[in-house]
């Protein structure tokens, strides 16, 4: 069997064209069904929600901190796809020797791609990974940056409030914004009311996902920062690192013209 190089730089022997594949990320999940894989995935994990046609058929193997691992082996896989961060080290090394896996390292732009490369190399989809890279390669170079310098503070948590620091995916996507991070210390830090007030953000964005912020949630930070704009973001634009990177540039061009227009 050929042997590949993950992107934690451990050599996998994955067989030629893997049949029972399971995935354990989201993003990782849409981009296997957006390669044509279909027919290969026989797992996915419970927050793997699209596309939600397809993802309903297949067998849920819990969640991406909590692998059903007993199940996972019941399905006998010939490929695990994981990634370092959405998922458990210690249950990653379980499911090591005894199946292909295959983990993911993302923090920027460049990563993701050759990530979807990678993907659809060791997936038989070479060629369907590539075009897909390199078509989203293009729209980020389309993309109109403006470089207003504005500090944003991106939240991804409420009680106790978590925003995304620097050294995140989603602190590289804030910068293909033209945005600035108001918060440089750590890369999920916990911030109090204070905190938030003393780092000054222009723009505050209160993400879908992983907490569900919805517009009554909007006017807690108006009262906090009254000269803050406030509005609610798609979470899986800013750190979904798969084929939804598709369609982030478009989604960042709109976003931009709402804040300049508040």
């Amino acid at each position: 069997m050929p042997i590949y190089v993950d992107q934690m730089n451990r050599r996998v022997e994955i067989p030629n064209r893997p049949k029972r594949i399971i995935s354990l990320v989201p993003s990782q999940t849409e981009l296997l069904f957006d390669l044509g894989l279909d027919k290969e995935i026989i797992g996915v994990t419970k927050f793997c929600i699209h596309p939600a046609n397809k993802v309903k058929e297949k067998v849920k193997i819990g969640g991406t901190k909590v692998l059903n691992i007993d199940l996972i082996k019941e399905l006998n896989p010939d490929l695990i796809i994981g990634n370092k961060e959405e998922n458990e080290r210690e249950q990653i090394e379980e499911l090591m020797p005894d199946f292909p896996v295959w983990v993911s390292d993302i923090s920027n732009l460049d990563e993701a791609l050759a990530m979807i490369k990678q993907v659809g190399a060791i997936t038989g989809k070479l060629l369907e990974g590539s075009a897909l890279a390199g078509r989203i390669s293009e729209q980020f170079s389309n993309l109109i940056i403006h470089q207003s310098g504005q500090r944003v503070g991106y939240f991804i948590w409420r009680k106790p409030y978590m925003v995304a620091g620097l050294g995140t995916f989603i602190d590289v996507m804030l910068n293909k914004c033209g945005f600035v991070n108001a918060f440089s210390t750590g890369r999920y830090p916990e911030v109090n009311s204070e905190e938030i007030i003393a780092a000054k953000p222009d723009i505050i964005l209160l993400s879908s996902e992983p907490y569900p912020f919805k517009e009554k949630h909007v006017w807690e930070f108006e009262s906090l920062l009254p000269h803050a704009r406030v509005r609610l973001v798609d979470g899986e634009m800013f750190s979904w690192y798969g084929s939804r990177l598709l369609h982030a540039p478009v989604y960042f061009e709109a976003l931009i013209r709402l804040i300049e227009l508040d």
